[in-house]
């Protein structure tokens, strides 16, 4: 049921009996080692995957987002919180102006999240609509499972080196990685004091373990769906 794969005539179609859609929210940025896409790549696929067995349809990744913070890593773009906002507004305005009234949002990047204020903002205006907000890497389930196998987890760490986010032919390094110092806001200073981009911890875990947190994010979004909306 991802969009991409629809015409425009068969979402009319599942409009007339449910009117669920994801939006998955992703960010083009710097992970270290893994893919610029991580965020969009995560967000996506979550959502797919948690969408497919309920036959609700899923929009491509907003692949853009609010990272000033890495203006220094070459290839990740930030939008102006002003912009993303208006971006988000539109979006539902358009969803909901088709019909969608039923709507989960996957967001996959943190920076992300000061945006949820607006979606809160947009349901009072919109008394017959629901949008729900999910950030599913840190969702309680997902975020108890990632502790479970290792306390420290971070950006551009192990908990984003899934199957799916590696790069071929890249080679990780083999021992954890202190913190960084935490807070700094500019660009310059964080790339300084962050090196290559990982928030600390170590790069990678069995993929056995990765997979297992995979499943429980995919039930976790899913059950949204499933139970979320009033």
């Amino acid at each position: 049921m991802r969009v991409h794969d629809l015409n425009w005539i068969q979402l009319e179609a599942y409009l007339e009996n449910d009117d669920r859609i994801a939006l998955p929210l992703g960010s083009t940025e710097q992970h270290a080692y893994l893919s610029l896409g991580t965020d969009n790549i995560l967000a996506e696929r979550i959502a797919t995957e948690a969408a497919e067995p309920l036959g609700v349809p899923v929009l491509p990744v907003l692949a853009y987002g609010l990272t000033p913070s890495f203006a220094a890593y070459p290839g990740s773009p930030t939008l102006r919180m002003e912009t993303y906002i208006h971006v988000l507004r539109d979006l539902l305005d358009s969803l909901h102006g088709q019909g969608f009234r039923r709507m989960l949002i996957v967001n996959g990047h943190g920076g992300n999240t000061p945006a949820r204020t607006q979606v809160a903002e947009w349901l009072g205006a919109h008394a017959d609509a629901q949008v729900l907000w999910h950030d599913w890497w840190s969702a309680p389930r997902v975020a108890e499972a990632c502790t479970r196998v290792d306390p420290v987890w971070s950006h551009a760490a192990w908990s984003e080196n899934f199957p799916w986010t590696r790069l071929a032919g890249v080679a990780l390094p083999q021992e954890a990685k202190p913190k960084p110092e935490a807070g700094i806001l500019d660009p310059r200073a964080l790339r300084a004091t962050a090196g290559d981009g990982s928030f600390g911890g170590e790069y990678a875990k069995p993929d056995d373990a990765m997979l297992e947190i995979w499943r429980i994010g995919v039930e976790e979004t899913r059950s949204l769906l499933v139970g979320g909306f009033k």
